[in-house]
């Protein structure tokens, strides 16, 4: 059955839902599977929630208003899942980031039985994606830099060579789906980049582990491919045409990047809040200190200008096919300098507690540091609204 639009999503029940319907389930969702304790665990284990990502991929979170042969998900809705999580279980967020960039890819470009092998099982949560684009010479410049190659073999098949890295929860994906140069570079770096669908267990994937500071309940990876044989049918979309094909999957990674740094400002603005208001010091609780007051109060201006602009970047990008996307690059740039604001005031206002780990604030203090340079920096979304927005030269 053919399903139209909706501004909401559609709920387990099968009626659509709202956007503020959608964030009430979740909250409710969040409350019974979500604990303290256990963000602490797997943060401090560096271990992936597999029961919470399956869970709520089977309540409908990952799937949303998504259909194999029907409608995508809607920008509103994502955004809606995202901030919720990245207020919570912020290294969820992060991976529903890349989950949904997987759905949107698989949706828009792939076939119908690569849908049916790949999509549909993702949907039910009973496979996880990772997406390998970055390399360890390029990130901002990976097309240009791509050394990554996929060599087309005689019966049609193709071999892929070269090294991935920074590539979230690489190692227990089920499936990756892999960017690798198949034609030399003519007139734009962008052109002879094709996409694949390679299952995680293909012969010659080796992954490694990466250290990092934040969010460290979801692995990053170095991945080494070694003459991985990837057959024809595994091909996503058009050969030599796979990067422009993700380009169009950008402003929807803007959008969600912005949301899971919103989640993170307004859950470390909530915490501080609720901390100055029980902590006393000569007499009376520390959020009566004017100077405290006012750094709160900032902190709490640019979330809120965030969540505004994140909003009418979505539904103007679910409304207006081909919408200006300097709005979903303005939103992402507010929404990490309101996470990194107010991750740094609530350490500050926290004092020696903010530096311990059983509690939240320094953990959303690092993972809030994600997002000034992913999915792009905050620099060069800088150039790219003062091109496209303000109409100045280049500046790279």
């Amino acid at each position: 059955m053919s399903i139209t639009a909706h501004p909401g999503a559609i709920s387990p029940s099968g009626h659509y839902e709202s956007p503020e319907e959608l964030r009430a389930r979740l909250v409710q969702f969040l409350d019974e599977h979500v604990t303290a304790e256990g963000l602490t665990a797997h943060d401090e284990g560096e271990t992936y929630d597999v029961e919470l990502f399956r869970a709520l991929a089977k309540a409908g979170f990952l799937q949303l208003e998504s259909t194999i042969g029907g409608p995508k998900a809607r920008h509103r809705s994502q955004t809606v899942v995202l901030e919720e999580l990245g207020a919570r279980a912020t290294s969820m967020g992060v991976s529903f980031v890349v989950q949904y960039m997987g759905v949107e890819l698989l949706h828009a470009f792939g076939n119908r039985d690569q849908q049916e092998r790949f999509l549909a099982p993702l949907f039910a949560g009973d496979v996880k994606m990772s997406f390998a684009l970055s390399e360890p010479a390029g990130g901002t410049d990976v097309a240009r830099a791509m050394t990554t190659k996929a060599v087309e073999q005689p019966d049609g098949a193709f071999l892929i060579n070269g090294a991935k890295k920074w590539i979230g929860g690489a190692s227990d994906a089920d499936y990756l789906i892999v960017l690798a140069r198949t034609s030399d570079i003519r007139r734009s770096s962008i052109d002879g980049i094709t996409m694949f669908i390679v299952p995680r267990d293909t012969q010659g994937i080796t992954t490694t582990p990466i250290d990092t500071m934040g969010i460290r309940a979801l692995e990053q990876c170095d991945i080494e491919f070694r003459d991985v044989r990837v057959p024809a049918a595994l091909v996503l979309g058009q050969v030599d045409k796979g990067f422009r094909q993700v380009l169009g999957t950008l402003n929807g990674e803007r959008l969600n990047g912005a949301a899971v740094a919103l989640g993170i400002a307004r859950g470390a603005l909530d915490y501080a809040v609720d901390y100055v208001k029980e902590r006393h010091a000569f007499g009376r609780a520390i959020g009566a200190f004017q100077s405290l007051q006012h750094k709160l109060v900032d902190s709490s201006v640019k979330v809120e200008g965030a969540r505004l602009l994140l909003e009418k970047a979505a539904i103007t990008s679910d409304e207006h096919s081909g919408a200006d996307e300097t709005l979903s690059a303005m939103a992402k740039l507010a929404a990490a300098d309101a996470a990194t604001t107010a991750t740094d005031v609530g350490m500050r206002a926290m004092g020696g507690w903010g530096f311990l780990r059983q509690l939240p604030m320094q953990r959303y203090f690092r993972d809030a540091r994600l997002y000034t340079f992913a999915p792009l920096t905050d620099d060069m979304i800088r150039n790219y609204i003062g091109e496209q927005h303000l109409g100045l030269p280049r500046s790279y």
